[in-house]
């Protein structure tokens, strides 16, 4: 009676712990890869439009719960009309072609960032103009801008500024504080906020392993308006422990919160960490709008969102002039945001602090 031969594998080319080890390490970058995609899936997207009509009530509450979750939310149908969008993609991707992207090369060259094999921790991959609106627009002394761009970039100012001033009083109408409360806590003594526009493009990047497109941070300020390029990703926003891509949306403005109303709304909103992931192919454009208090203006959490046994006991935000932040972010804004609170909480303590905390 003839017996089947029994194949022993031989122990060079079998063994139990590298056969499980690898599938479970698959597994798990498989469940991580499917919470990311369903994150992204949920990612807030607020209609305007819904705003006025049957779904009012429904969006308010997507934008209560992007505040309070996210500090992050998009928008579409927002009033910025599309056509005029486009010309300001078109002029600003014209603008860094034709001044600035030479400039970047040469710079690149002269830091060595070409040729990088370790982290770089102290420069983030971007080429960078800032244009200041209020309380005075410095828009006519920039250099390398044609009259047309200077144009377009005022009139994108004023209609960032309207839509973020609409934002604050549907932000108040949800915290329950009266219409227009936000807007005053911006203003300091000149009734004005604090506006300007950091235009960046975001090159190609043969290592972006080594060096990110910026750096995490949380935005110091208060309401912050992004128009972003739509096909060339890499903006990300810390989700429950968790790097998640901000999907680009054709002619949507992207909104995030900053520490202000962190601040003022004691911690209901959050203000959330979030970067750029350096691209090797394709220059991405970022057009970012800082709304944000006046210099002198006095930033505090809101009487009526603050539980009196909270503020008598363990008061978690301070008060402080939003110019004393600023100069302490200046040194900080790569670091996490907590201390920045702590030595406020210091400066409002001992306020002949404010130099030497800030300097």
């Amino acid at each position: 009676m003839s017996k089947t031969p029994i194949n022993i594998p031989h122990p060079r080319l079998y063994s139990p712990l590298k056969n499980i080890e690898p599938t479970l390490e698959r597994k798990k970058r498989e469940k991580s890869q499917r919470e990311k995609s369903r994150k992204m899936e949920n990612f807030p997207v607020i209609n305007m439009e819904k705003l006025n009509g049957e779904e009012r009530n429904a969006t308010m509450e997507t934008i209560k719960d992007a505040c309070e979750n996210w500090g992050f939310f998009e928008l579409v149908n927002h009033g910025i009309p599309t056509e005029f969008l486009d010309t300001v993609e078109k002029m600003t991707k014209d603008h860094y072609k034709n001044c600035l992207e030479q400039r970047f090369k040469e710079l690149v060259a002269s830091k060595g960032l070409n040729a990088v094999n370790t982290e770089v921790n102290d420069m983030d991959w971007e080429s960078t103009f800032y244009l200041k609106h209020l309380p005075r627009s410095n828009i006519s002394e920039v250099p390398d801008l044609d009259e047309e761009y200077r144009k377009v970039m005022k009139d994108f100012a004023l209609k960032l500024e309207k839509l973020a001033e609409e934002l604050l009083d549907l932000f108040c109408e949800n915290l329950g504080l009266e219409k227009g409360y936000l807007k005053k806590a911006f203003y300091g003594s000149q009734g004005s906020p604090t506006f300007g526009t950091k235009v960046s493009n975001y090159p190609p990047c043969p290592t972006p392993d080594l060096i990110k497109g910026l750096r995490s941070h949380t935005d110091a300020g208060g309401v912050i308006l992004l128009f972003q390029d739509d096909k060339v990703s890499g903006l990300q926003l810390l989700k429950d422990g968790e790097w998640i891509d901000v999907p680009p949306m054709r002619h949507s403005i992207v909104i995030n919160l900053g520490d202000q109303l962190e601040v003022i709304t004691n911690g209901k909103y959050k203000s959330v960490e979030h970067r750029v992931i350096a691209q090797t192919d394709g220059t991405r454009m970022s057009i970012a709008s800082f709304y944000n208090p006046g210099s002198d203006a006095v930033i505090y959490p809101a009487p009526s969102l603050v539980e009196t046994e909270t503020e008598e006991k363990n008061q978690v935000y301070p008060k402080f002039v939003f110019d004393d932040y600023m100069k302490l972010y200046a040194v900080l804004k790569f670091q996490a945001k907590e201390p920045r609170f702590e030595a406020m909480k210091t400066v409002e303590a001992n306020p002949s602090l404010a130099a030497i905390a800030t300097a």
